[in-house]
């Protein structure tokens, strides 16, 4: 009892405070939930914010979906399910795969997740040992590097520049390979820039993997959300060797506005997803019932038009976005090819006072545009570059424009 009380520390009289474990403490908050609870904090007591922080489509989710999921409630289709999910939905997600994607796999080798950040979570912790690397090209999502760290793994950054359109070449992944390597993180399109790799780069970096043990971890969730000629392909499509190699990760959140109902869903070798549905067995059981009845009527075939309506929204206000942030003398931002983010590298401002504050990185940027002009965004620090910020144009072309106004006149002073 004596060396376990040293474990703890006393707080008030009487009272006893649990220590909280290095693995928890390692954890930083994600920044883009951060970035959205503090802008509807200010808007909550009255202050006129835009946020541009939420990836999350301002669409509502389409109303033959939300009659699904009624008409299985009322079924009483509330009971639980088999932990990878029903065999309706894994069904539905194969036909789904093999019709879109050109990728034939078996109800059994396709999990159900709990939304994308629970299939990537997962996937590593089916995929990883301690001490292996993971290449992650910059910049990455907010939670990869962390999902690698809580699976033991060790992240080995990849770089990219601006001039490439932030996207890694097949000489960079074969000179980033060891013995240690063992997952290579893809995102197409991306977050946070919506950058997207053409097929014939795809290819070449599947190309460079052949004879490696390298699994790939596909994270495709933007793959209906692409804009202008781009061209959207499934790594695992690639080859019959990058087949083998790759997890396709995806989910229902961004293309079918269904962010809070927490689908996402993972395909690959069978080991593996037998493996995550193991996990999953004792992690979460199974995603929520009803809601997975609510995704087979998502698969169908009113889809397409649903999501095509949203997509052509989207387009139009990343290009009037990117055209904007160029317009403002000091920032550059590519247009983004797919997602819904525009990722301005705004350096050149650092080094300058604006309304009393010191900028000096993204960090004091994105503070001071919230404090003094009321524009929520989310440092490029977290993604790996502290030269940029993201702006998600997931909101109304009304506060798009106003937001942007804000910031020009922000930067003018």
């Amino acid at each position: 009892m004596a060396r376990l009380l040293l474990e703890w520390e006393p707080c008030e009289k009487g009272v006893w405070m649990i220590k909280v474990s290095q693995r928890a403490k390692s954890v930083p908050p994600s920044a883009t939930i951060a970035v959205t609870a503090r802008a509807k904090e200010l808007k909550a007591q009255g202050i006129d914010v835009v946020g541009f922080g939420a990836g999350e489509p301002d669409f509502d989710t389409p109303q033959y979906i939300k009659d699904a999921a009624i008409k299985a409630l009322k079924e009483g289709k509330t009971k639980y399910t088999p932990a990878a999910g029903i065999v309706e939905l894994r069904a539905a997600i194969a036909k789904k795969l093999e019709r879109e994607n050109g990728l034939k796999y078996a109800p059994e080798q396709v999990v159900v997740n709990i939304g994308g950040k629970h299939s990537v979570y997962e996937a590593m912790q089916a995929v990883l040992d301690p001490g292996d690397e993971v290449l992650l090209p910059r910049p990455y999502w907010v939670t990869y590097p962390e999902a690698i760290k809580l699976a033991g793994g060790v992240t080995k950054i990849i770089e990219t520049d601006k001039a490439n359109s932030y996207k890694i070449t097949p000489e960079q992944l074969k000179g980033a390979i060891t013995p240690k390597t063992a997952m290579l993180v893809i995102n197409s399109p991306s977050n946070p820039g919506g950058f997207m790799y053409t097929p014939d780069e795809l290819r070449a970096l599947a190309k460079a993997l052949e004879g490696t043990n390298v699994c790939v971890m596909s994270d495709e969730i933007y793959e209906k959300l692409i804009f202008g000629d781009s061209k959207f392909i499934s790594f695992a499509a690639l080859s019959d060797d990058a087949f083998g190699r790759t997890l396709t990760l995806n989910g229902l959140s961004k293309a079918f506005s269904m962010t809070g109902w927490r689908l996402g869903y993972t395909a690959g070798p069978l080991d593996v997803i037998k493996a995550m549905s193991r996990l999953q067995d004792h992690m979460t059981s199974n995603p929520v019932t009803f809601a997975q009845y609510a995704a087979i009527a998502a698969m169908g075939p009113e889809a397409d038009a649903t999501i095509e309506t949203m997509r052509v929204q989207f387009e139009k206000r990343g290009k009037y976005m990117a055209e904007r942030l160029n317009a403002i003398e000091g920032i550059q931002c590519a247009e983004p090819a797919g997602a819904f983010y525009c990722f301005p590298d705004v350096s050149a401002h650092f080094g300058r006072t604006i309304g009393g504050a010191k900028i000096t990185n993204s960090m004091e940027f994105a503070t001071a545009l919230l404090e003094q002009a009321n524009v929520a965004l989310v440092p490029g620090l977290p993604f790996g570059c502290d030269d940029n910020v993201r702006l998600s144009f997931a909101c109304s072309m009304e506060n798009i424009t106003k937001g942007l106004d804000r910031l020009e006149q922000w930067l003018a002073r």
